[in-house]
């Protein structure tokens, strides 16, 4: 509805408080019983109770999210806002210069972005207020499009309703509207304005926010003193940040569920009449309602019986259940062992035969310092001179495809302590990966870096620390 000229000034100030008010009832009935609200808030108002602010009627974090986060008392939201303005024909933000006598009244692009940040605090669940400005650029509708910046600033009280994450609002209240512009376009003005609308928020978690609403803002229009009756429109999407509001309580424990008759072990006997309710019975047509297994203390699968295992501590094999015996221990069972009495030498030669043996000169040659193996000064890489006295080491390890080694290297004492482990250490890897890379069972070969701490000569002189930076070959058994 548009009022005329002839319109009086106590028909516009009663018709538009009437108006507010028909929105406010109109968002009432929509949104909820309205004697159920009324009562509910009155009373919570009156008792000042924490649920208003998100006590004890608070929805738990196991809630649904429609439950989880309702507006409560106390919050206060900061948004950034964006959307789409239609601006009334008949408005009147135009000032006409003293200096621009040839200026005339231009109009404005009807539809214009609109942009702007609001801030608002609700002392009340269903009660807040909050204050807003705006830009929305535009220019003149003519063949010139002067540029302009229609501008806003608003303070509205809002209404709530509903105790879920979408919350209905509706809002109402003054504010100003204005236009910047260079002469040629309208000049500088500001109009008082009037704002109404409605809306929805959707609280996404504690914090997050998206807000739609759409609005009438009522200014002047050309041609009526002080009368508010051009409606212009917008349309807003905001994006916000929740203040104020407490974490979601834990759920409340719930009640727990009667158990079954408890069977720890799982044998079908229920505990009361389990002899060993920790230990499931062995179901082996001896002794098997008592609840208990039969023992077996070495493991063997022979029971612990007279009859079935002569030795249950030690496991062993049919037809006693006693293990093999191995006399001379060197692991060679006597069955198998040539030298029963006699352990085995174990050198990674002829370690089967359970008999002693003395290390071969092949082998014997590449155990201790290894002479012949060279380094980059301070690098784990290996000098090409060197390769002879590993392909004679990769021979050997050949040969004797049983022996196994242990690569420790070896540094001066030059050098922090930390720096030569660790180049002792990738000295020993080089030399075993040369290994490997030519064949070598990388199971074969373990390596350890010692760096200074084992020197076989004074690092006080070049030929003692020479001495010193080496590689050793240890058999391992």
């Amino acid at each position: 509805m548009v009022l005329n000229q002839s319109s009086s000034p106590l028909a516009l100030a009663g018709f538009w408080p009437m108006r507010v008010l028909s929105v406010l009832s109109l968002g009432t009935a929509l949104f909820g019983s309205r004697s159920a609200a009324a009562a509910e808030s009155a009373a919570a108002e009156a008792s000042g109770s924490a649920s208003l602010g998100g006590g004890a009627g608070q929805a738990t974090s196991e809630s649904r999210w429609i439950d989880r986060w309702p507006a409560e008392a106390g919050l206060g939201e900061l948004s950034i806002y964006g959307g789409l303005f239609l601006l009334n024909n008949k408005h009147e933000l135009f000032q006409p210069q003293a200096d621009a006598p040839s200026q005339g009244f231009r109009e404005l692009q009807r539809f214009s972005p609109s942009f702007g940040v609001r801030l608002g605090y609700y002392p009340r669940r269903m009660f807040g207020l909050e204050a807003e400005g705006g830009a929305m650029p535009s220019s003149t509708d003519d063949d010139d499009a002067h540029s302009a910046i229609i501008w806003a600033a608003r303070l509205h009280a809002v209404l709530q309703f509903g105790r879920k994450s979408i919350v209905p609002f509706i809002f109402a209240g003054p504010g100003v509207l204005g236009v910047a512009s260079d002469p040629d376009a309208v000049g500088n003005d500001v109009d008082p304005a009037l704002d109404f609308g409605a809306g929805l928020k959707f609280n996404l978690s504690r914090r997050a926010q998206i807000r739609v609403d759409v609005r009438d803002v009522l200014t002047h229009g050309r041609g009526v003193s002080e009368a508010l009756n051009a409606h212009n429109l917008e349309a807003t999407l905001s994006l916000g940040l929740v203040l104020g509001r407490r974490p979601a309580p834990a759920p409340l424990p719930s009640e727990p569920e009667p158990q079954p008759p408890s069977d720890r072990d799982g044998d079908g006997f229920l505990d009361d009449e389990d002899d060993c309710p920790d230990e499931p019975e062995t179901i082996n047509t001896f002794e098997d309602e008592d609840g208990c297994p039969e023992s077996d203390r070495d493991g063997d699968g022979f029971w612990d019986r007279p009859e079935q295992d002569q030795c249950p501590d030690e496991a062993g094999v049919a037809p006693d259940g006693c293990p093999i015996p191995d006399t001379d221990g060197d692991g060679v069972l006597d069955p198998d062992d040539d030298c029963v009495d006699e352990p085995e030498t174990v050198n990674g030669f002829q370690d089967k035969d359970g008999c002693p043996d003395e290390v071969p000169k092949e082998v014997e040659k590449f155990t201790g310092v290894i002479k012949g193996i060279y380094f980059e000064n301070n690098k784990d890489t290996i000098t090409p001179n060197s390769e002879t006295v590993l392909r004679q080491a990769l021979d050997v390890l050949r040969r004797f495809d049983s022996v196994r080694v242990e690569i420790s290297g070896h540094t001066d004492a030059r050098g922090s302590h930390e720096h030569n482990l660790d180049l002792s250490q990738r000295r020993a890897e080089s030399v075993r990966n040369f290994l490997v890379d030519h064949g070598i069972d990388a199971s074969r070969i373990e390596t350890v870096g010692h760096g200074p701490d084992q020197p076989i000569d004074t690092n006080d002189t070049s030929r003692g620390r020479a001495k010193n930076r080496r590689i050793e070959f240890r058999l391992l058994k």
